[in-house]
């Protein structure tokens, strides 16, 4: 099979399915579904690409694309890549300081804002930066605030349209490459300072010929969901593979609002990070938790049944008993089928899963209940995708992130390091040469992760070595497996595990506000605040009891022993979290020294 540049995709779609809509999205201002089709969409990306060679975009520019998720920004991506520009996609959520870093380690001389907030990061951007020169305004609803520099995106498209630049565009595309540097995407920086990560076009079209081959029953019949940020690896690959396989994409601008946007959809395929499956999991235990107590035994029976059916037969390719199958179909056409159906997954067939571990209780729940889990493992510098659960094979091991990809290799390196080799490895980071050095041992990329490779070819991930903890008793910890197993509970929101040289753990818990005060005012326990009800003896006592079970299947040295409950979340804006939401440990540990020492007098 030949694969086909993304910069050249788009026409090449159109000549075959001009009229086939493949991008779907709301209407800002009305509300009102649209869909785009390949032949709308090439349209669209001929006219973005001839306006960027207006704007004096020469092929291995940095473009920056500074927006959520919109139908516009997959064009404008695309368009760069038929132009030969170099895509940098920066989080809607970004600080000014943030993306000023990225514009002045990439030299970004353009820059496209999706709404108000992005351009006005941008225009603070702009005073102080001796690279950035212009700013297109994508929304319709931003204000200009008379900037020079600025333009909205209707007056960039009449450039487009109004240009002579099509024998320079054709150029250009004689001249697309394998060896084209496509992105460079900018790790979030747990610690220090962000590095661009180097992907070229033959890391994206690796990407799909792997999935091609491990994903055989994706097909065009397919509709996916894109919400999380495609400036992130994992869905920018998956929404790259669903325009290679010609699924339809519906695009949700406001992550916010997938709960209601997933039942218009109905999507047949969606990758998603785990905390989505974890609130769809409380979701629906709550929601189980509310029928009467004889459907709840009814529901508790199927569950059972489920995952006998699914995960001891189905999942090793045994034949199923005859009664059991009998009664997996009854709850599959009924009960499940219900319960899918109000979350709007009653025509799933595939969700990919990473970014990070997935609860064991969750993951077997889904399956249990019929959802085609797909559970894997990757990097931005892996362009994704290392390692995930054979789908159709179904022969998965809980607890572990699934088969290594086909033509990845990966082998386990000094302090159980996990080491990948392959043509979807970046070739490194982008102005960091000394960075580079480390980050290649005999040519092999070093993660960063610990794991290990099971007799059957199943990789598991520990934790990230620097987060591993060692108790001063000796014994090691992986605090991400210790917060997964209190994140599922609908009474936590986040939490963050200490232990490292430490006689026993400890957790910072942040509560789910809503939930802790429905609680509260159920059990008539009165207070003022949140910062009262958090510090009252008998809400401690509830968590202590829901902590106590949540954490059973845990070792005793790995069992939270104290935690203190807090009063407001780990946000982004005060540094406690990436812009992918992972924990900033240190930032946080900084942050709460005092509360941490006294868990430990």
């Amino acid at each position: 099979m030949e694969y086909i540049h993304f910069g050249k995709l788009v026409f090449e779609r159109a000549k075959k399915h001009a009229d086939r809509a493949i991008l779907k999205f709301k209407e800002e201002v009305t509300g009102e579904w649209k869909t785009i089709s390949w032949g709308e969409l090439a349209k669209q990306v001929r006219t973005i690409a001839k306006s960027l060679i207006e704007l004096g975009v020469k092929e291995e520019d940095r473009v920056a694309i500074f927006s959520q998720n919109m139908a516009e920004i997959i064009a404008v991506d695309l368009a760069c890549q038929a132009v030969r520009a170099t895509i940098v996609p920066m989080y809607a959520t970004s600080s000014v300081s943030q993306i000023d870093y990225i514009i002045n380690d990439a030299e970004i001389e353009l820059i496209f804002a999706g709404e108000q907030l992005q351009y006005d990061c941008s225009v603070e951007a702009l005073k102080g930066s001796k690279f950035l020169k212009k700013i297109v305004a994508i929304s319709p609803t931003i204000k200009l605030g008379g900037e020079e520099a600025a333009i909205s995106f209707d007056d960039f498209m009449r450039h487009g349209e109004e240009s002579s630049a099509e024998q320079e565009l054709e150029d250009r595309m004689s001249r697309l490459s394998e060896n084209d540097l496509t992105t460079l995407i900018y790790t979030s920086g747990t610690t220090g300072e962000p590095k661009g990560v180097i992907l070229r076009q033959s890391n994206y079209l690796q990407a799909m010929k792997i999935h091609d081959m491990r994903l055989t029953n994706v097909s065009s019949k397919d509709v996916s969901v894109c919400f999380l940020p495609l400036s992130h690896i994992f869905e920018r690959a998956w929404t790259s593979y669903c325009l290679w396989k010609n699924i339809l994409v519906a695009v949700c601008k406001n992550p916010k609002e997938i709960q209601a946007f997933i039942p218009e959809v109905r999507p047949t395929v969606m990758c998603a990070v785990p905390r989505f499956w974890e609130k769809v999991y409380m979701g629906v235990n709550e929601k189980i938790e509310s029928f009467p107590s004889i459907l709840q035994k009814i529901t508790h029976r199927a569950i059972k049944i489920g995952k006998k059916r699914n995960l001891e037969y189905r999942r090793y390719g045994k034949t199923v008993p005859t009664l059991l199958a009998c009664q997996y179909w009854f709850y599959s056409h009924t009960l499940f089928h219900i319960l899918k159906k109000v979350i709007g997954f009653d025509r799933g067939r595939l969700f990919p899963v990473a970014g990070a571990a997935l609860s064991d209780d969750v993951n077997i729940f889904l399956h249990s209940v019929g959802f085609n889990i797909c559970v894997g493992y990757g990097l931005t510098e892996s362009t994704a995708t290392v390692s995930c659960y054979n789908p159709y094979n179904r022969d998965y091991v809980i607890s572990s992130a699934g088969d290594v990809m086909p033509e990845v290799e990966v082998k386990i390196g000094e302090n159980d390091e996990v080491l990948l080799r392959g043509k979807t490895i970046t070739e490194g980071y982008y102005n960091k040469p000394e960075v580079n050095k480390d980050a290649f041992i005999d040519g092999w990329f070093r993660t960063g992760d610990a794991g290990s490779l099971s007799e059957n070819g199943n990789l598991v991930i520990r934790e990230r070595i620097k987060d591993l903890y060692k108790t001063s008793n000796g014994k090691y910890i992986a605090p991400q497996q210790v917060e997964s197993k209190l994140i599922v509970d609908k009474y936590i929101e986040q939490a963050a595990v200490i232990g490292d040289q430490r006689k026993f753990v400890t957790a910072l818990i942040v509560p789910a506000y809503e939930a802790l005060k429905s609680y509260a005012d159920s059990a008539k326990i009165k207070y003022d605040s949140i910062e009262d009800l958090v510090k009252n003896e008998k809400i401690i006592e509830f968590y202590e009891g829901r902590i106590k079970s949540n954490q059973k299947e845990l070792a005793a040295y790995e069992q939270v022993k104290k935690f203190i409950l807090l009063s407001r979340p780990f946000t982004s804006d005060n540094g406690e979290l990436t812009l992918t939401l992972k924990l900033k440990r240190k930032v946080i540990f900084d942050h709460y020294r005092d509360e941490i020492e006294k868990m430990y007098i």
